[in-house]
Order: structure tokens, then C-alpha cells, then sequence
């Protein structure tokens, strides 16, 4: 009976897990480039039940055999395995303004970082009074030849991410876009920023096909949806309550049956 109130308690903490992440989506369901966070649940291993007395015996001739040695299985609760990362491409904002970007495919911007080079996908740059490119936090973003140096925002991107001089049409670099061998490990840093591991690999830069197509004048939005996300809230909360639910039934059979045990006992 015990045994009701753990299984129960920890579905509680796998929904409020659920929630968390939900209302963290929504929260950034207007932060450029963001991409939603999808908790993954897992059961506990469950357990056999096998009768361990002898009652079910019956003789044959070479000996004797079991009618039901075995009960059934029961499950020992969940837990919260994973919080996976939907990297679905959002759509595309029309700004008009020069120093935005967005990524028609998968790959992530370099970063300057004072903790090293970070990842992200927000293309909402600006140009820093040292003329050189900026994210909204102030930090520089990487061309293959390392910070870009651009002297107004008048500059042009191609699709393949070269930037030219508007007045001598001259190449200034070509904007750094990096890919990893295993991306659904990638690591949130926190403002839109992101960071490899041993699982993700290192970076290298995309080449060939396996390059975005660059739209200037453009930004990602969040790929989450409003309305789904909704909705599994609601599902989350019915989920919790029925877990609920079960612990204080099994918390009144506790009561019951400590009080009838203490009525026998005198």
C-alpha cells in the first residue's frame, strides 16, 4: 500500500516536470530562433509477482505442477528521462533590416563568448560601434576569418552566406555556420546561445549540401505552437490530479486501515 503512494508521487513529479518545460515554451514562443523543449518520460523497470507458497500444487504421475505460479506485473511509477529538443524549423519574419539573418536549414551561427565560441540560431544581429557584427547580447559573430568587420549595414548576403560591400561590391568574409554530428545534444546556454559536449561532437563548418541557405532581411521565429502547447497543459493538469488522487485514496486506506488495527489491538 506504500508501495501507491510512490507511484502516484512520482507521476506527480513527471507532470510537474511536463509543466515546467511547457510554460518555458511558451515563455519564448516570441524569442528569435527558439526551439521547443519536449520532456520524455520513462516507466520504472516493472516487477513479476510469483506465488510463493506451494497452495497450487496438484500430482500427476512424474511428479507435481504449479496451476498459476505467476500473479502478474505491476508497475513501479515514471520519471522524467529526458527533456529532447524539437529542432523543426520555424518560420521566417520579414524585418528588412540588413544585419538580420535566418537559416533555411539546419546549422547554427558562431559566436564570440567570453566563456568561448557559442552556437545559435538567433539571427537578430545588429552592428556594434566598432563595426563589427553583434548579437542583441553584445557578442561578435564569427565569419570563417573570425570577427566580421563590416563598415555600415549596408553590406549584402548571399545564400551561401558571403558578405559584400554595397559601394565596391568587394567580399568582406563568409559567415561561419557550423553543423554537429549528434545536434539533439547540444547543451542551452541561455540567451539563444548554444554548447557542444563529447555526446553532440565538435564542430565543423557546413559545407556542400549540408549548408543552410541564408536570407537576409529575414529573422526565425520559435517553432512552438501556441495552441498545442495549450492543450498539453491541460492534459498535464488532469494527469497530476489523477495522480493526486491516487495518493490521497491511498493515504485514506493508510488511515483506515492503521484505525482498524488499533481497534482490534485493544
Amino acid at each position: 500500500m506504500i508501495r501507491g503512494w510512490y507511484i502516484g508521487a512520482s507521476g506527480m513529479n513527471a507532470q510537474q516536470n511536463r509543466l515546467d518545460t511547457i510554460s518555458n515554451n511558451l515563455a519564448n514562443v516570441d524569442t528569435t530562433g527558439f526551439k521547443k523543449d519536449i520532456p520524455v518520460s520513462k516507466e520504472f523497470s516493472e516487477l513479476l509477482l510469483r506465488r510463493t507458497q506451494a497452495d497450487g500444487l496438484y500430482k500427476v504421475p512424474g511428479g507435481s505442477c504449479d496451476v498459476a505460479p505467476i500473479i502478474g506485473s505491476i508497475g513501479l511509477g515514471v520519471e522524467t528521462n529526458e527533456i529532447f529538443t524539437d529542432f523543426q524549423q520555424g518560420s521566417f519574419k520579414n524585418t528588412d533590416t540588413k544585419t538580420d539573418m535566418a537559416l533555411a536549414g539546419e546549422g547554427f551561427f558562431a559566436v564570440q563568448t567570453p566563456a568561448g565560441e557559442r552556437y545559435t540560431r538567433n539571427g537578430n544581429f545588429h552592428l556594434g560601434k566598432e563595426k563589427i557584427l553583434l548579437t542583441k547580447e553584445g557578442y561578435p559573430v564569427l565569419g570563417e576569418n573570425g570577427p566580421i568587420h563590416v563598415e555600415d549595414d549596408k553590406f549584402f548576403v548571399n545564400q551561401d552566406g558571403m558578405i559584400y560591400n554595397k559601394e565596391d561590391n568587394a567580399l568582406v568574409d563568409r559567415i561561419k555556420v557550423v553543423r554537429f554530428e549528434n545536434e539533439r545534444y547540444l547543451k542551452k546556454q541561455g540567451s539563444s546561445l548554444w554548447d557542444t559536449n563529447d555526446i553532440a561532437g565538435a564542430p565543423h563548418i557546413a559545407e556542400g549540401d549540408e549548408r543552410p541557405r541564408f536570407l537576409q532581411g529575414y529573422t526565425e521565429t520559435s517553432n512552438v505552437n501556441v495552441v498545442n502547447e495549450m492543450v498539453q497543459m491541460i492534459e498535464v493538469n488532469r494527469a497530476y490530479e489523477a495522480n493526486q488522487k491516487t495518493v490521497q485514496t491511498e493515504d485514506s486506506m493508510m488511515d483506515t486501515l492503521w484505525s482498524k488495527v488499533a481497534t482490534v489491538n485493544r
